[in-house]
Order: structure tokens, then C-alpha cells, then sequence
């Protein structure tokens, strides 16, 4: 089983790779410090493991904001990446577009990526789930203490 399974694997990526469409590159600003990650809807879940890669080379830090939703996900855990305090982070069944068929090891790539809380509860259902399931910057780094809230975006303290 397994060597069907190796020998099948280049198909389906390439399979994939044509099946889904181009990956939303929602970044907003960039400064010499910092990309801005805003309302990122996710995409191609193989073009996102090559952007993420792309990201925690940059050297800079990278704060994900606003809606971070599907494969956008992938992001949250790079060494350099932070989320935004108000970011809202939203997980469901990678899919071929326009339908609900989930496609073999896509979710296997995506839930390598995760740690933690947040890697028991997509292997226990939300890899499966054709709903999506949101929580709050704060949830996430509840579940996954390794990732944080960006200090750059917390209100300064007067004093």
C-alpha cells in the first residue's frame, strides 16, 4: 500500500497543481521590517507551501491580519510569522473548487504545517469538515503557545 501510495504521489500533486486555481496573494504593505498578510483567502494549497517558503526566508517579519482562512493557515506557524491581535483564523476541508471533493493528501500537507492544539483538532475533523471552523488570534495562540501575537501591534501602554 504504501509503494502505490509513493508511486502515486507525483500524479496527484500534479493533478492539484492544475485542479486548483492560483493562490490569493493578499499581502498589503510591506515595510523594511515587516509583510502584511490581510483577509487572505487561502488558494492552491502546493503554490501556498512555496510561498510560506518564500516568507520565512524573507528575514522579515510576517503579521497575519485581518481574515486568514484556508490555506492562508500554513502561514501562522513560520518562525517569523506573527497574527495580528484581532486576526480571526478560519479551517476547513481543503477541496477541489466548486465542489466538495476533498482530494487525497492535500490535508496531510496542510496539517504538517500546524502544531500543537490546533494539529490535534484539524487531524480529529476539521480536515473533513466542508463547514468553516473560526477562531480568534488569541484562541490559536491558546492552542498553539509556539505561535504568538505580534508585539508591533499591541496597544502602546501610556505611562
Amino acid at each position: 500500500m504504501v509503494f502505490i501510495l509513493r508511486q502515486c504521489a507525483p500524479i496527484v500533486i500534479a493533478l492539484l497543481l492544475a485542479l486548483f486555481p492560483a493562490v490569493s496573494l493578499a499581502e498589503g504593505k510591506r515595510t523594511a521590517n515587516t509583510i502584511d498578510v490581510w483577509n487572505d483567502s487561502g488558494g492552491n494549497v502546493l503554490q501556498m507551501v512555496s510561498r510560506r517558503n518564500q516568507l520565512a526566508r524573507s528575514g522579515k517579519e510576517v503579521r497575519i491580519r485581518g481574515y486568514c482562512r484556508s490555506a492562508c493557515t500554513m502561514l501562522i506557524t513560520m518562525p517569523n510569522a506573527c497574527l495580528g491581535p484581532k486576526a480571526r483564523i478560519g479551517f476547513h476541508a481543503p477541496r477541489i473548487p466548486n465542489t466538495t471533493i476533498i482530494p487525497p493528501f492535500v490535508d496531510q500537507i496542510m496539517g504538517n504545517t500546524y502544531r500543537g492544539g490546533i494539529r490535534e483538532r484539524w487531524f480529529a475533523g476539521w480536515n473533513r469538515s466542508l463547514t468553516m471552523q473560526v477562531i480568534s488570534a488569541r484562541e490559536y495562540v491558546r492552542l498553539d503557545p509556539q505561535s504568538r501575537i505580534c508585539d508591533s501591534l499591541l496597544p502602546r501602554k501610556r505611562g
